[in-house]
């Protein structure tokens, strides 16, 4: 280890997704707070073990819908009945059936650009380098191996303890990655 390198943390790999998830409630349980789980599939359970708080995409899509819907719908009105009144054979100013195909559309539109931008922003993406990337082994993430990280920055952190804890869930083994 040279001197400029700084621990990010310990990273423990599993065989198998329901010893990772017993691994990961073991280690919430013994208080520490600032841990990712990897996997190559969707482990059911797993989002809540971790810790995870609840998903916000779906809120940033509701948020984009109804800026993109209400948008459309006054963007509209006002170009029909402020700017650009024209009254042509007795029709009502405000007329409201007219309106409704660009307003669903820009709802639609509005509300899937906020979801895909919103996903991206919340996961933090792009990300092109994670510390954990240049650990042994961590390429299996995406075939056969689950994977613990318990990072150095949290304030339950001491570096023997949590190495024994996690020795204590039976990894395949216990690696140290470095920022």
């Amino acid at each position: 280890m040279s001197p400029d390198k700084v621990l990010y943390g310990l990273l423990a790999e599993f065989s198998d997704h329901e010893e990772l998830l017993k691994a990961v409630r073991n280690v919430r349980a013994a208080g520490y707070r600032r841990i990712d789980a990897y996997s190559p599939f969707p482990v059911e359970g797993l989002a809540e073990a971790v810790g995870q708080p609840r998903n916000a995409v779906a809120l940033c899509c509701l948020i984009g819908g109804i800026l993109g819907g209400s948008g459309g719908y006054f963007m509209q009105d006002y170009a029909m009945s402020t700017s650009y009144a024209l009254n042509i054979g007795g029709r009502p100013l405000h007329n409201i059936p007219p309106y409704i195909p660009i307003t669903f559309e820009l709802t639609i539109l509005c509300a899937a650009l906020f979801t895909a931008i919103g996903m991206l922003a919340l996961n933090r993406l792009p990300r092109p380098h994670h510390p954990v990337f240049g650990a042994k082994g961590f390429e299996r993430a995406t075939s056969d191996r689950f994977f613990l990280s318990v990072e150095a920055s949290d304030p339950a952190f001491e570096r023997l303890e949590v190495e024994r804890l996690l020795e204590a869930q039976h990894p395949i083994r216990v690696t140290e990655v470095y920022e």
